[in-house]
């Protein structure tokens, strides 16, 4: 008898730079690319990162689209549908250069080492401080700040909404933070003794 090991939620990260001029075709086609794949079986989300929302690219058209699936064989099919390609096709006149993907899973999208650190990526201990650094903070103003509000709401409610608000404070503003001022500890390098 074989065991397979239960799937779990991939991302695909692709980064492209936008031809000059170009910025607000790019982010149109990719809105009709991201709509394209939420009639996927197993999409769970996608996102625009638009130049500077990072924090760290400097590049000011360099645009990062990324594609949530469930699980690895539903990102497959979305890869491999000529729904995808017709997209790609949709979205090269307004790029220049080529992709770079990256598969990423779980947090990992956080903690990606940009050009100007380590390849090496952090190890998961100091990733699960930092994760636990954003969300601790987060999650107790939302529940000082927000969740009175919410007190008539059914319990399943009140959750989606406290963690849609945890997930959208995290991408945006706490991780990106929290990595940024803590790059110099994440990505040390172990000293010889």
């Amino acid at each position: 008898m074989t065991t397979t090991r239960p799937a779990h939620a991939v991302m695909v990260l692709v980064s492209r730079r936008a031809r000059p001029g170009h910025e607000a075709a790019l982010e149109a086609t990719w809105a009709r690319l991201s709509e394209v794949a939420a009639t996927f079986p197993g999409y769970v989300g996608g996102q625009l990162i638009r130049p500077g929302d990072s924090g760290a690219d400097g590049d000011e058209r360099l645009f990062h689209m990324l594609f949530a699936f469930d699980n690895p064989a539903h990102l497959r099919a979305w890869q491999a549908s000529p729904a995808r390609l017709l997209g790609l096709q949709a979205l090269e006149p307004h790029v220049e250069g080529h992709a770079v993907v990256r598969e990423l899973s779980g947090l990992d999208h956080w903690f990606t080492p940009s050009a100007t650190t380590p390849a090496t990526p952090p190890p998961r201990w100091k990733v699960a401080v930092v994760t636990w650094l954003g969300i601790y903070p987060t999650v107790l103003f939302l529940f000082l700040a927000v969740a009175p509000w919410l007190d008539a709401w059914p319990l399943p409610l009140r959750t989606a909404v406290i963690t849609c608000l945890v997930v959208v404070l995290m991408t945006w503003l706490v991780a990106p933070t929290l990595t940024r001022w803590l790059r110099p500890w994440l990505h040390a390098r172990p000293t010889a003794t």
